[in-house]
């Protein structure tokens, strides 16, 4: 298993920091492509699928696991984690074999590792303005325009802002701010587009009818349509799963007939979202009352009072968009606090990101970025860079921002030290001797990696103000905050927190177990 790890290790060590090494991956040998380069830890990770030796691929494939999941869930701090476990595994691995417990060993490395998440998280200072998430935002993707603009989309959509990334349309970052909110889920029928050059059509002042409903026939619209205009409403939407030909037909004719401008749009799915929760958020957001088909719900049945509100709607092909939703504010409010509070709990990646789409989509404001470059496979790797950095700076406005270059982990050593020379246990003491050689590990490699010597550089940071570090670009120590070098809290606590806890795992591992082999069959001479 050592094997294995520090064979992955090895190759994504020269990823960390802001002067990285490239990492080739090979793509196709028989086709004589060319390597894919990269100096992203958990995506180079990603790439590896199958070391030939089979035990030294299950500690691959620990490392491997690890990484993927603080991509996932911090967006960055993958290398730094790596170097983290790194450090952890094969310290308390040497001093395992020496003769000591393994589990007592990894109940104190947990305790130690706690005391430096408290100490990091005492430490954070708040991210606050477009200059300092754009400071963040540079720490994280080295492209001085990407990090500008990030910096100036976070800063106005803030930390659950809906962001979405397209594609450019030239070689240049762009960015979009939609006013209001959007889902997927485009106009039901072409007939219903107004503006034919933009593809897309406006109403103002609508009302809205919400269902889950397959409306097949004209008759259960007519109750619908009939209310509004005797109210005098002059617009309507439709969100419904779908319209028949004929109920299209309807739709349009009554544009003509009864000067009632009316657009129908598909319910949105996003994956994941259970279509109660989607429903929910609609209705709060613009008001009335959904017409749900389970319920046993019937659209003939329709009155004026199930309609929502909005200040404008849109459609074009792909989405539709509200602005000024005319719902109970109050029970918006509160529903916006319970989504919230879930938010903060929950640990999976994906749950929180569905949550966090949800959030973002009720409270309003939305940017869009398109991604353009010189080349296909650039824009590719433009767009995970920035997607990377997106998900680093929502963290980071939510949990604020710490000294950058590995200054964070060295400020927490005299506490850890404290503790070790207090303690009489030796394996108490190991751990944390352990956890104070892992917490130089990311400042040392990250000065190794732009070319320096990282004992030398280690001895002058040491005799250094607090706070300050090794600028890489510069060559110089300087005071990290100052320098605007900054790395997002969420990510440094998830990297310190997976790296340590999933060393300590493996360090109890005392059996693998193989899947045998199927055996090949020969083929005749």
């Amino acid at each position: 298993m050592q094997r294995g790890i520090n064979w992955m290790l090895n190759a994504i060590r020269p990823t960390l920091g802001p002067l990285p090494g490239i990492v080739a991956l090979e793509r196709n040998a028989s086709r004589n492509e060319a390597p894919e380069l990269m100096d992203n830890a958990a995506l180079t990770a990603r790439r590896v699928i199958e070391l030939a030796d089979r035990d030294a691929d299950m500690g691959a494939m620990l490392l491997r696991g690890m990484l993927w999941r603080v991509h996932q869930s911090a967006g960055d701090g993958s290398a730094t984690a790596a170097v983290l476990f790194g450090s952890v595994y094969n310290e308390a691995l040497r001093y395992i074999t020496a003769g000591g417990n393994a589990m007592q060993l990894r109940r104190h490395l947990d305790r130690g590792m706690r005391v430096v998440l408290e100490e990091l998280t005492a430490m954070s200072k708040p991210v606050e303005g477009q200059a300092r998430l754009t400071e963040v935002a540079q720490a994280i993707c080295y492209d001085p325009p990407l990090a500008h603009m990030l910096g100036e989309i976070f800063d106005i959509i803030g930390e659950y802002g809906q962001f979405e990334m397209r594609e450019g349309r030239t070689r240049d970052l762009e960015r979009e701010y939609v006013e209001g909110v959007y889902w997927d889920g485009g106009l039901l029928a072409r007939e219903m587009i107004v503006d034919l050059a933009k593809q897309r059509t406006d109403l103002e002042n609508p009302a809205i009818l919400l269902t889950n409903c397959d409306i097949e026939e004209p008759r259960q619209l007519i109750p619908t349509l009939d209310a509004a205009i005797q109210a005098g409403i002059g617009s309507l939407m439709i969100i419904a799963r779908s319209l028949s030909p004929v109920v299209v037909s309807l739709l349009v004719a009554s544009q003509t007939r009864t000067r009632i401008n009316t657009i129908a749009v598909k319910m949105p799915f996003t994956y994941g979202i259970p279509e109660a929760a989607m429903m929910q958020d609609l209705q709060l957001l613009v008001g009335g009352r959904p017409v749900i088909k389970d319920a046993g719900d019937t659209l003939e049945a329709v009155t004026l009072a199930d309609l929502g509100r909005a200040r404008r709607v849109w459609g074009d092909r792909n989405y539709f968009g509200i602005v000024g939703g005319q719902g109970d504010a109050r029970a918006l409010r509160a529903h916006l606090a319970q989504l919230r509070s879930a938010y903060a709990q929950m640990r999976d990646p994906d749950e929180r990101d569905l949550l966090r789409r949800r959030i973002g989509k009720l409270m309003g404001g939305s940017a869009i970025l398109w991604v353009g470059a010189a080349s296909e496979s650039e824009v590719k790797f433009r767009k995970e860079v920035a997607e990377r950095t997106a998900r680093a700076l929502r963290g980071a406005i939510l949990e604020g921002a710490l000294p950058g270059g590995g200054i964070a982990f060295l400020a927490c050593r005299p506490r850890l030290r404290t503790m070790m020379q207090g303690s009489t246990n030796p394996d108490e003491r190991a751990a944390y001797s352990i956890l104070l050689r892992a917490l130089e590990e990311p400042a040392r490699t990250i000065i190794h990696n732009a070319g320096y010597n990282p004992d030398e550089i280690m001895v002058e940071i040491k005799h250094a103000a607090p706070g300050c570090g090794f600028d890489v670009s510069t060559g110089q120590v300087t005071d990290m905050l100052e320098a605007g070098i900054l790395d997002a809290t969420g990510a440094t606590k998830e990297a310190w927190h997976t790296a340590v806890s999933s060393a300590a795992m493996a360090l109890t591992v005392d059996v693998l177990v193989h899947k045998k082999l199927p055996e090949q069959a020969v083929e005749p001479e």
